[in-house]
Parts: C-alpha cells; structure tokens; sequence
C-alpha cells in the first residue's frame, strides 16, 4: 500500500478508535513539549521552504534538542516564509500534489492564499469538533448538523462539513447538511428535516448565525421546535449578545448550546470554546473590573481551550501569539497577530476558585477538560472581521481613491464594525473630508458606492461570506483634523474594534 494511504488509514484508526475523554487526558505539557520538537524536526527533514528559512537566519537545526532551545528559533511570518518561498517548496517533500484538499483566503490586496491539508490534517482538527458536540450531548441525541459557512474554496465551509461527518463515521448519530450561507436554504432544510431529528445544529459566523435566527423569527420559524445549538468562528462576541441569542432561540443554558471555534485559514481549528471556558467568560464578563485584571485590557476577549500537542503556542513579546502545528504546509512559531494570551489549566483553576468562580466545582468530565486556555481580542494589525471575512485597510484605500471620490477626501479613515441596537452588525466607515470640502448625503452616497465596488472587486471573502443585505458600508463624513476621529499631529489608526 502506498504510504501516504497507510498514513491517512493509519490517522483514521487512531481517530476512530481514541474515546474523546483518553484523547484529552494525554494533553499533557511533556507530551507537548515533545510533539513540538517532533513536528520540527520533521519539517527540517520533509520541507524545502523550512531548510532554506533556517539557512538564511543561520540556525543549526540539528542543535535544537530543547523546548528552550525550540523558542529560540526564528518566527515564521507571512514575509519572510509564505511570500518568500513557492507553495510547493512550503509542502512536505517539495510536492503540492500529496496534500488532496486545498482552501483560500484572500489576502490584503485580494490575492489569494492557497493552504492545502489532508485528511490527517482533518482528522486532528475533528477532536475539536468532538468536544463542541459531546457538551450538546450529540452522542446521546440524534442531530442535524446545518453547515451556514460560504462552501467553495474559502476554508470554512467544507472543512467543517468533512470533521462534522468523521464524527458520524465514529458512531455519533449526526447528518449533515450544507445549505451553506443561503438563508431561504436554511430554513427549507430546517423546516424539512428539522422535525425528524432530536436537536439540530447551526454552524456558521455570528452576525450570520443571527440574521438566520431573527429572519427565521420573523418568518414564523418556530426555533425552540427544533432544540437548536449554535456553532460560531471567526467573530469576537459579547455575553450579552450570546445570551439575546440563546434567548432568541428558546435554549436556556448557554453553556451546552453555544460553542466558538478558534479557527484560521492558515492554522486550522486551534481551540474551542468548553462549557467550562464559556462558563468563565461569563463570570468575567458580570466583572469587567476582574476581566481586566486577569487579561489586561477593558474588552473581553475569547477565552478557549487547546490541545497543545495538536497546536502549540507560545507568546510574543507584543503580546501576540505564535502557534505551531502540522498540516499540508506545517507551521513552526508562526506568527498569527493575533493579540491574546496563554493561562494554564492550574493557574486558571487557582484563579477561579480565589475570585468566587465555581465553574470548575460544578462542570466535570468533557464539560471541563483538563486543558490550557487561550484568550485572544481579535487581529493584532489593521485588518477587521466581518461575518468571517477581514476586511483590510488597504481594500478602503482603493474605494477611496476612485475618480468620483478623490477630490472630496484626505485618504484618512476609520472602519470599524459596530453593533446596532438591535445586537446585528454593522459596516461602518467615518472618512475625513478635505479642507474646505462640505459633506451630504450625496457625497455620503457615492463614498460606499465606490468602497463597496471595490471591496466586492479585490476581496473574495467579503464578497462571498457577508451577505448581500449586510455589505453597504454606513459612511459617516467628518471635516478635517476632526478632533475624534482625526486629530492633528497623531499617528492616525485605521480601525477601531468595539468588541
């Protein structure tokens, strides 16, 4: 048998045959600290793009022997290793061809970039996917899983699709369904085939997950009919915004009908929110005092559980994360952006317990496994998410710089993504005119036009993930050097994040 099937049949064994709870109880730090060091030596083995990496930063690998040794290496960025080497020197054995799935993200100028994986890839992922089914007691129940992710190249859809119907194949009585992110094909299959299932699951984007939900409502969906439970990525949430929706849909325990995925398109699923991580956040967030004790800013972040033998992170010294962690193009210390933080399982559970939180007394088993937690705020540079998509400052700038809008505006602009009354989204962009050049409705209007087409134009995750309804930006125009939003003499940031 060739050997890359002996591999997959070899990954599919282990995965079918590991019960979730022995899976968890080896995520211990030894255990860790020794994949790591494994993952790395196999890349310097297996991978051109790797070999050259530590060539050109003069570092011997055969002296990494070390966890300590390990951080020494330099971080992989998207610079200096996948824009400076080709995709298939990035491959194990210098050959795309041995990945047999590959997913896209759009980068800052809408080129796109290719991340190809395995089924092995997969079927690590899908013990995540695991834990977020065991907390809905989906061994116990039979379940429709509705995937409202965009399906195509973009990496959420299928991928959660595929590690949705592994667990089916481990014996969990789940169907899957892929209406993807079509409204009126979400309620079809809903109303459908709702009835013949004991729960159903949505899994999808936030802000799209409750556009479905309201939507649903007003078209006389009975939601609490069919028990649903949510699955989300890609989005930073507030508490009050689960709890509306939770409430939205007749469940009355957020803990085991809601669950986030820390998921990327370059590293995969890295954690998953827990019924007991959910169950922390929620006492944080009743404290924004403690919350910002314990994570350092007045905004709360997502707080989640990994495996680090499956993605292993480290710190930054800016306070972003660097993960490392196998798939068709493995990751060594790679640097995410995103801004965040690492508590362990101990000092989270001494935390707990000395703050009043009784989470880890009363949560046991799966519900709280025995794993670190990882908290991040979002994207650490300019760029915002939106249903999923990031949207990037420099995608603004060409919307900007359209014939009908140039003569009217400096260039300088916020974008943020702000949260309307009624707990949706919103696009929203305040722009800063030129001097002596007066704003309307007009000039309002003509501004989101060309952004909007210019957006649609250079960013295939914005044009395919936010539906059509939710894509005009609200433009705000601002006179020059407004003091808010634009004051002289200040590094000027494009982005603000509300969340």
């Amino acid at each position: 048998m060739h050997s890359r099937a002996q591999h997959t049949l070899t990954a599919l064994h282990t995965f079918l045959a590991t019960p979730l709870a022995e899976r968890l109880a080896g995520a211990h730090s030894a255990a860790a600290e020794q994949g790591v060091l494994a993952l790395f030596h196999d890349t310097v083995a297996e991978v051109p793009a790797y070999r050259a990496l530590l060539a050109a930063q003069g570092v011997a690998a055969e002296r990494i022997t070390s966890l300590a040794g390990f951080q020494s290496l330099p971080l992989m960025t998207k610079a200096n290793y996948l824009r400076a080497y080709p995709l298939a020197e990035r491959c194990r054995h210098g050959a795309l061809h041995e990945c047999d799935m590959l997913a896209v993200s759009s980068g800052s100028t809408g080129t796109p970039t290719v991340w190809p994986r395995t089924m092995v890839h997969e079927l690590d992922i899908a013990f995540r996917f695991e834990q977020v089914f065991q907390a809905f007691r989906t061994h116990e129940r039979n379940t429709l899983a509705v995937v409202c992710f965009a399906l195509g190249t973009w990496v959420g859809g299928m991928f959660t699709a595929a590690c949705c119907r592994y667990l089916a194949l481990k014996g969990y009585p789940i169907t899957v369904v892929t209406p993807g992110n079509k409204k009126e094909e979400i309620f079809r299959v809903v109303e459908e085939l709702g009835p013949s299932y004991q729960q159903i699951v949505l899994l999808g984007y936030p802000p799209f997950i409750k556009d479905v939900i309201d939507s649903g409502r007003a078209q006389q969906l009975d939601w609490p009919r069919y028990r649903p439970k949510l699955v989300f990525a890609g989005e930073v949430f507030s508490e009050e915004w689960r709890t509306l929706v939770c409430e939205r849909i007749g469940a009355e325990d957020p803990s085991h009908t809601t669950a986030t995925l820390y998921g990327t398109a370059d590293g995969g699923v890295l954690g998953n929110e827990t019924p007991l991580s959910i169950a922390l956040r929620r006492f944080f967030a009743a404290r924004p005092g403690l919350a910002r004790e314990v994570f350092g800013e007045s905004r709360l972040p997502t707080l989640v559980q990994y495996d680090p033998r499956s993605r292993y992170f480290e710190l930054h010294d800016d306070a972003t994360l660097v993960v490392s962690g196998d798939s068709g193009v493995p990751l060594l210390r790679y640097h995410i952006a995103d801004k965040g933080g690492i508590i362990s399982h101990d000092e989270m559970r001494t935390l707990a317990r000395t703050t009043g939180c009784g989470a880890f007394d009363d949560l046991t088993g799966n519900d709280a496994p025995p794993l670190p937690f990882v908290y991040l705020f979002g994207r650490a540079d300019f760029t915002v998410s939106y249903f999923g998509a990031n949207i990037y400052p420099e995608n603004i700038s060409v919307g900007l710089e359209q014939p009908e809008v140039r003569d009217w505006v400096s260039g300088k602009f916020v974008l943020q993504v702000v949260e309307t009354a009624d707990r949706n989204e919103a696009f929203a962009l305040v722009v800063e005119l030129l001097p002596d050049i007066t704003g309307d409705q007009a000039k309002r209007g003509v501004i989101a036009a060309a952004v909007l087409g210019q957006l649609r134009r250079l960013n295939s995750e914005f044009a395919n993930y936010v539906p059509m309804e939710y894509q005009q930006p609200q433009v705000t125009l601002k006179s020059a050097g407004d003091p808010e939003w634009f004051p002289a003499g200040v590094k000027h940031r494009y982005t603000r994040k509300n969340r």
